[in-house]
């Protein structure tokens, strides 16, 4: 028997990929919009939590969803930070297999958080709407406490699985991902043992958590839209569907580059490798750094508690 089938790990590294074609330039112009989407995404964030939680006004259930938010989209960010930024500031392509496994669990426990919490944002709004008089003794502080444990639990439980699954493989073939990061989808392909049940465990995930959590923000908008069309006056219907306005962008953001890459992987095998690569920057990157600059400029409270922070 071959030296690759006794042992269980024939790499003990996988070699992370930038850009392709862009290796020269990487280093160098490439890293600076990387740099400042962190910086702003980070800054952005621990401003909006930082203001929610010295503030005793924003203490109030759409302001701690936003914490929630805010809270997902730093260990999104912070998960993806040191391979992205490490490869193109200094070229460090090596990523320990434990390492690896471990971001992509981080990563996907923080998507699958975030998309409970984009939908517990739907259902709030939705109370708020439809039964505004009863809004604040069914939206308490303790159940969404509670709400954001089971959130989190979730998370965690369903992706769990996915690491110690994959630490069971041998993985004999050249180890070079084609991404900055490591995602489960790409690295059960190095395997040279039976994947199966990967593939089928990524499918149940994908449509317990993903799919729905979608299915259900529709049907939360279409509940939203019936008890919006109620409503007899034009400046009352124009204000429900405002406040509504930032969380679909949240949504838009999240579920639109996370669909395209998982039909993709799955049912497009011949698609352009930089399609893939620039979906998967999108998917990872822009919800944190474009959700709480919405936010923000939605709500003219937090605006002005966070000009004035800066005024300071």
């Amino acid at each position: 028997m071959s030296a690759v089938n006794d042992t269980k790990f024939k790499f003990s590294v996988f070699l992370l990929t930038g850009i392709p074609g862009q290796e020269d330039v990487q280093n160098l112009w490439i890293s600076l919009p990387f740099c400042l989407m962190y910086v702003i995404s980070i800054l952005g964030n621990s401003v909006i939590l930082f203001i929610v939680k010295t503030d005793p006004s924003l203490h109030e259930p759409m302001y701690i969803f936003l914490s929630m938010l805010g809270i997902t989209d730093l260990g999104l960010s912070i998960s993806t930070m040191p391979t992205i930024l490490g490869l193109f500031l200094f070229n460090s392509r090596e990523i320990s297999s434990d390492a690896c496994f471990a971001q992509l669990f981080f990563i996907q426990s923080f998507q699958c958080i975030e998309s409970s919490v984009l939908l517990l944002m739907a259902f709030d709004r939705f109370i708020a709407i439809h039964d505004p008089l009863r809004y604040s003794s069914i939206i308490t502080l303790p159940r969404i406490a509670k709400m954001g444990l089971v959130c989190v639990l979730r998370g965690v439980a369903v992706m769990l699985p996915l690491p110690l699954l994959l630490k069971q493989f041998r993985y004999c073939r050249v180890n070079v991902l084609s991404h900055s990061y490591c995602m489960h989808q790409e690295v059960m392909t190095m395997a040279c043992s039976d994947i199966s049940v990967n593939n089928i465990y990524g499918l149940f995930i994908t449509v317990i958590t993903v799919v729905l959590d979608l299915l259900l923000i529709l049907l939360s908008y279409v509940m939203i839209l019936k008890t919006v069309l109620s409503i007899a006056s034009h400046t009352e219907f124009l204000r429900a569907l405002n406040t509504c306005v930032s969380h679909l962008c949240s949504v838009l953001l999240f579920y639109m580059p996370e669909f395209s890459l998982t039909l993709i992987h799955r049912y497009w095998k011949g698609s352009s490798p930089l399609l893939l690569i620039v979906l998967g920057y999108i998917n990872l990157l822009v919800p944190p750094l474009i959700n709480p600059i919405v936010y923000s400029m939605k709500s003219k409270h937090l605006r002005w508690r966070i000009i004035k922070v800066f005024v300071k």
